[in-house]
Formats: C-alpha cells, structure tokens, sequence
C-alpha cells in the first residue's frame, strides 16, 4: 500500500475517507489520476464534458447522497470553467473535495500556457485551498480535504496537485480522519425564540438549509399551530422535503412586491438554519430586503448547527408537543388540459409525479406557480439553485440522478436560456444511462430579464429585446438532446404534456420533454 506514487495514495484515501464517486474533465495534469483508476478499484469516474456539469453534478450528488462526491478538473482554467457550479455550490453548503491538476513544481516558473493563480481562483469557493508540496504528501492532504468537506453544515475543500507530486514514488494512502459533529445550538437563542413565540406578537419563523428536512419542518409546523407563528423558507434552497404526508412549507417570493406583503405586520423573525435573506437584487426606489423596518429580528440557529436537535428544544419550550405536523391539503387533483400555463403544469405534475422523485428546479419564470401548486404532490425533494448563477440545474440532476441510480427517478425542470449553459448533461445522462426526465419550458426568450428591465427602470428598444430573445434561429431542444444520446419530444398542450412525462418516467433512462409555453 505504501509503493505508490502520489496519485494512487490520493485514489486510495478517499476511497478509505468513504468517498468512491468522481465527476471528472481531465487534462495532461491528471492523467496519472486516470492512470490510477485502473489500479485502485473501487472509485467510480463520470465524464463531464464541460467542467461547469462536471462541478454541478457533484453539487447534486452530495446533496442527495449526504457525503461529498470529488471532482477532477484541470489545472486553473479548468476550474475557472466550472466557477459557476461551484459558486451555486458554495451558497448550498455543498459537501465538495476538488482535485485541480496544476504545473509540475519545476515547470511552473517557465509560465507555460495553462499557468494560473489555481490557488487564488479556488479561494472565491472554497473553505479549504492547500497545494501538495510532495507525493509523500497527497495522502495526508487529501484525508484533511475531506474532513474539511464534511465539516457541518458542508463546505468546499480543494486540494491542488502539481502533476509530479501525482507522479512521483513515495505516496502514503491516509485513513479517514473524524469529522467533527455538528454544534450544539445555544440555549439561550432557544430559550429567547420561546419567549418570543409566546409573547402575542405576530412572528415569523425563516427555516434555511438543514432545518429544511421534513423531521424539522414538521416540528416548526407543531410550533406554529401552538403558537400562532407563520414559517416559511427563502426562495432559493439546496434541498426541501416536502409532499406525500410531509408538512408544507412555502417560500419567500422572488418578486419584491409579493414579498413585502408577505411579511407585511410582522413584527418579531426567528432565522432557523439561515441568514437574513435579502431580495436577489437591487431595484431603484424599493427596499433591499422584506423584512419590515420595524421588527425584531433574532438569530436561534446559525446552518452549521444541528437543526434537528434545536427545533426538538424549541417545541418543549413552547409546548407544543402535542399539536400535529400535518395541514390536512386538497386530494390530489386530475392532470390538467388545454392550454400550457404555469398553473396548469403544477397540476399536472402534482397528479402524474412519482413517489419519491427528486427535483431539479430552475425553472425561472415559467416555474415561478409549481412550487406553491405542488404540496400535495406525492412525497419527493425539490433542489433549486441557492446561488443564482444559471446553467445549475441540468448538472444538479445529473448527479442526483448518479446519487440515487435504480432507486428514485429525477425530473428536471429546466428553462431554456438556462438549459444552454450545460446543456452537455444531456451527453453523461445517456452516456450513465441515468433516469431522468428533463421538462425543457420553452418560451425562446430570457423571461426572466424581460421583467427585470421593468423592475429596473431600464428603457429597451429594438436592440435591447433582440438580446433578450432566444430566436433567429429557433432553438430545437429534441435534436440537440438526440445528438447527446437522449430521446426526446414536443408537447404544446397539456394533454401531449401528460402523455410524454407519464411515459418516460415509466421507462428507464433519460428523456427529454420540450414543452412549449
């Protein structure tokens, strides 16, 4: 175990620290990496074909699977490319050990072409940068990655590796070091939200990140009933557990107007797992965030604490063990026809979804009514893109669908514009033959721009829309995922919409729906 160069000793260390999924886009860098592969068995390796899917796809595998997938990108460009993902994954609380090949120690002062600040891009996502000095090194470096990564609530750890500390004799694999258990949230912060709770003043209780799992909800639910309280999420959220017998929770809205009437009378927030949400942007003349000027805001849990075990605490403090979780909802209702709108879509998926789908959100504005037109829908995940950098979501459901191969289907509702961004998913699911079915809204334009030139006061003309429109020519959804392997069709009514989701999520495999809307 100990004859091995500085590659195999990093292959092996992660597979002895529990990590055995690698999403990869390798370059000259990491070719021993590969080489490696070959020798140590046990990792499983998916191709990305861009690093944006590559750095996205292990965000939704570990948001799935609860430990951290590796990524394998080359050199500082490489990682720049996949900047984007790792951002959204950063806002996630991702659990993430990237691997970035970089220039041999001794070729690095010739500036050859791929040189690059690697350290200093990694620093704008990650928790953990550290550059291997020697092959005798990998080992012990890549066990603190992954200690790093998995250190509550979740973080990005990236660990550079020059390409002779991968190639040089001398590796020692590591064991798995411990993990540090989540903290404890403070007593007082409890004790003082139970007081809150109970003094009559309309409150609100904001639940983000790991407080966002149904255990948890479920008791933020029984302290509402007992207390008169209202809870609610922020409208961007790594993963939320909900439908089936869960109890609901809604979302702050995007939109500046509906959320200010949202917490309109609030006069005490409780932040559970989360920070004080902001709205996305700035708009001239309107507040920068919902929450009124007015009220008190008090911090119980910051996300790396155990949400679970705080929110347990708060409901004994409050009384309300006895109350019930669940709001009794409406049975679930018959697929939807005629024409293809928000509305219409809610319905139907709440009719025809499978039981325990995951979902990958980045539906913008055509998906802005199916989150709240959903909670009756059979029980099931939904994972939206926490950071806002688009092109999150077709990689997001791509490694949630490797995370939960031949156990759970993946739907993947997806904009347009944003679909374009990552679009090379497609390639990996048919290539990993990975169940999923992709709902691609299909409106030919950026929507969502379209309204914030509104929102910003900003003036668009002939030139302006033109820029804004996903036309000239047409973008066509089915050939471009039929060139990556994946079949696919057209739906421009309801009822051709139905038809199509309920066949492919009865299949095995990826397909790919462009609805029309």
């Amino acid at each position: 175990m100990t004859h091995v160069n500085g590659a195999g000793s990093l292959v092996r260390t992660l597979l002895n620290s529990g990590l055995d999924t690698c999403f990869a886009n390798p370059g000259t860098s990491e070719m021993h990496f590969v080489s490696a592969l070959d020798n140590v068995p046990g990792m499983q390796c998916v191709l990305g074909l861009s690093e944006g899917v590559v750095t996205g796809a292990a965000d939704g595998y570990a948001r799935v699977m609860g430990k951290p997938a590796v990524t394998l990108l080359h050199c500082g460009p490489g990682l720049a490319n996949g900047l984007a993902n790792l951002h959204n994954a950063r806002r996630a609380n991702t659990m993430m050990v990237n691997c970035v090949g970089d220039q041999a120690t001794h070729h690095r002062p010739l500036d050859a072409p791929l040189t690059a600040d690697t350290e200093g891009l990694a620093r704008t996502v990650s928790a953990w940068v550290r550059t291997a000095a020697h092959a005798t090194q990998v080992g012990a470096d890549a066990a603190v990655a992954v200690q790093m990564a998995m250190t509550s609530p979740g973080q990005i750890a990236t660990l550079i590796l020059p390409s002779d500390t991968c190639w040089d004799a001398g590796g020692v694999p590591a064991r798995a070091l411990a993990v540090p258990s989540p903290p404890t949230a403070n007593p007082h912060a409890i004790q003082q939200a139970a007081r809150l709770l109970k003094n009559g003043a309309p409150t609100l209780m904001i639940l983000g990140n790991g407080a966002l799992r149904a255990g948890t909800i479920a008791a933020a639910y029984k302290i509402a009933l007992a207390t008169g309280a209202k809870i609610v999420a922020p409208n961007f959220n790594a993963l939320i557990e909900r439908g089936g017998k869960r109890s609901p929770i809604d979302r702050i809205p995007y939109v500046v107007e509906p959320a200010l009437l949202e917490f309109s009378g609030i006069k005490q927030i409780i932040l559970i797992g989360t920070a004080k949400p902001p709205f996305f942007f700035a708009y001239p003349s309107k507040p920068a965030s919902p929450f009124p000027g007015d009220a008190h805001t008090h911090v119980m849990t910051r996300p790396e604490h155990d949400q679970a075990a705080a929110m347990a605490a708060l409901a004994i403090e409050v009384g309300a063990l006895g109350e019930t979780g669940r709001r009794l909802g409406t049975p679930r209702p018959h697929p939807a026809s005629g024409s293809v709108t928000s509305e219409a879509f809610a319905q139907s998926l709440t009719a025809l979804l499978p039981e325990d789908t995951i979902i990958a959100d980045e539906g913008l504005t055509f998906g802005r009514a199916v989150f709240s037109g959903t909670h009756n829908a059979p029980a099931h995940d939904w994972m939206a893109v926490p950071g806002g950098a688009i092109g999150g979501g077709m990689p997001l459901a791509t490694g949630a669908a490797v995370a939960a191969a031949g156990r759970r289907r993946v739907v993947n509702l997806q904009a347009d514009g944003s679909a374009m961004y990552s679009i090379q998913s497609l390639w990996t699911q048919a290539r990993q033959k990975l169940d999923v079915t992709t709902v691609i809204f299909s409106n030919r334009k950026y929507a969502i721009l379209l309204a914030e030139l509104e929102n910003v006061r900003a003036s668009a003309g002939k030139t302006a829309l033109s820029m804004l429109e996903l036309t000239n020519p047409d973008l066509d959804f089915v050939k471009l995922a039929a060139g990556m392997g994946v079949e696919g069709a057209r739906a421009e009514t309801m009822e051709q919409f139905n038809d199509l989701f309920t066949i492919a999520n009865k299949r095995s495999g990826p397909f790919l729906i462009e609805l029309a809307c």
